[in-house]
């Protein structure tokens, strides 16, 4: 049986350190979802999961990358899919945009009220 990697998995306040320190949002919703509403970050590209084995080459293998969806389950499979593909500084983070709307991350767009479906608490501490 062959060896299968595990993807790193951090919560949207652990990305925020990320971020502080370089790394690379790759957003993978589809491109009406982030019309809606998108990640405020300065580095960030949006690939998303339907174009995603043909655009992956897109992202830089020496950065530190983050990739962010919905509500993560997304984000995973392309994590996932870079790493078995010889990325090495892949992050998945999970939640997704839902968890960071909930600590009021920065987000660029109108934000819809919706029904909470993860259980979050509001601290401020890591999910």
């Amino acid at each position: 049986m062959e060896a299968q990697n595990l993807v790193k998995e951090i919560c949207p306040t652990t990305t925020q350190a990320y971020i502080a320190n370089g790394a690379l949002l790759v957003d993978v919703r589809e491109l009406d979802e982030v019309a809606e509403v998108a990640f405020d970050v300065p580095n960030i590209i949006s690939i998303p999961l339907s174009e995603f084995e043909n655009r992956f080459n897109e992202i830089p293998k020496d950065k530190e990358v983050v990739i962010v969806c919905k509500s993560g389950v997304r984000s995973l499979r392309a994590a996932g899919f870079l790493i078995n593909h010889g990325y090495e500084n892949v992050v998945n983070m999970k939640f997704g945009i839902q968890r960071w709307l909930e600590k009021g991350f920065p987000v660029k767009g109108e934000i819809k009220k919706t029904e909470n479906n993860l259980g979050c608490c509001s601290s401020s501490s890591c999910c």
